[in-house]
């Protein structure tokens, strides 16, 4: 799969994996379901789901995680808001373009370029917050968050990306 594809299938996941609302108990359900999924595949990972407005609204670490997987979903979660797209589309724009950092006006020490952290995007709001996983290799840290993601919101079909590209 070329990196071109690879950037089709990532805008391709975040027109499709949109939700018609999200709440508090949303934000649970989802997060429950990331959890799940993690615990049963053995995955130590550190689960957040935060809003545009500073809260966060779920928080789950397994053992085995700790503040350096905070460290990284901080630095997720500012390159989803600052750039309205998935840290993966974000890594795989750059590859695409053979921009940086630095062409984005972006500080390495606070934004991270490396999937993990998704939008929530509601249908005809826009983006309101993001849905984090650290702990895996990064495109296995977005593809949890798009299998759970998938499953709550009932859609069979979305392609995913597997693997390092």
């Amino acid at each position: 799969m070329t990196v071109e594809e690879v950037l089709k299938i990532l805008e391709m996941q975040e027109e499709v994996l949109q939700f018609s609302h999200f709440t508090h108990a949303d934000a649970w359900a989802v997060g429950n379901a990331i959890v799940a999924e993690a615990s049963r595949r053995d995955l130590a990972v550190a689960v957040s789901i935060r809003l545009n407005n500073g809260s966060t609204v779920f928080q789950y670490e397994f053992d085995g995680t700790g503040l350096d997987n905070e460290h990284w979903m901080q630095r997720k979660m500012n390159t989803v808001k600052y750039k309205e797209m998935s840290s993966l589309r974000a890594y795989t724009e750059l590859q695409v373009s053979g921009e940086t950092l630095d062409d984005w006006a972006m500080d390495p020490r606070e934004f991270a370029i490396c999937g993990g952290g998704f939008p929530i995007r509601v249908e005809e709001v826009g983006v309101i917050g993001v849905i984090l996983v650290s702990g895996l290799e990064h495109v296995a840290d977005h593809d949890l968050i798009i299998k759970c993601i998938s499953k709550y919101l009932h859609v069979d079909e979305i392609p995913r990306i597997r693997g390092s590209f």
